[in-house]
Parts: structure tokens; C-alpha cells; sequence
């Protein structure tokens, strides 16, 4: 599975909209998601793909566009 659809099913899961159509400009807002929902998230991420998320890189992160570019850059940061 790709880091995108990995992210696309953890993401729709935990915000409990499987059926959601997502998209590159999909934002939490877009998902309903609360502040619970991302830190869930998050930590789903950083368990999944053995990375580690720091507070301030979450700024950068509007999207689900910046979400899959971000997590597949620290991906191949890690090697």
C-alpha cells in the first residue's frame, strides 16, 4: 500500500468518514475532525511509517496534500 492510501485510510477511519471523497486540498476542517481526531492521527502516522511529527512542523501542514508530501519526505529522510 502507498504512503498516500495509507494515510487516506488512517485519516478516514479515525474521523470515521470512509466514504469521504479525499482529496489533495482535503482539510480537517473539510472532515469535521476536533483536536482529539488529529492527535490521533498523528500518532497513527508516526506509528505506521516510524517517524516522528514535531509540534512545530504542524503549521506547514494545511492539507491532506501537505499531510501525504510531509510524511513522504520524512519517510525517505529516515531511509
Amino acid at each position: 500500500m502507498s504512503i498516500e492510501e495509507t494515510i487516506r485510510k488512517t485519516v478516514l477511519r479515525i474521523v470515521r468518514k470512509e466514504d469521504f471523497d479525499f482529496t489533495p486540498t482535503t482539510t480537517f476542517k473539510d472532515l469535521e475532525a476536533d483536536s482529539l481526531d488529529i492527535v490521533q492521527i498523528l500518532v497513527a502516522l508516526e506509528d505506521n511509517f516510524d517517524i516522528e511529527i514535531p509540534d512545530e512542523d504542524l503549521e506547514g501542514i494545511t492539507n491532506m496534500g501537505d499531510m501525504i508530501a510531509y510524511v513522504e519526505r520524512k519517510v525517505a529522510e529516515k531511509g
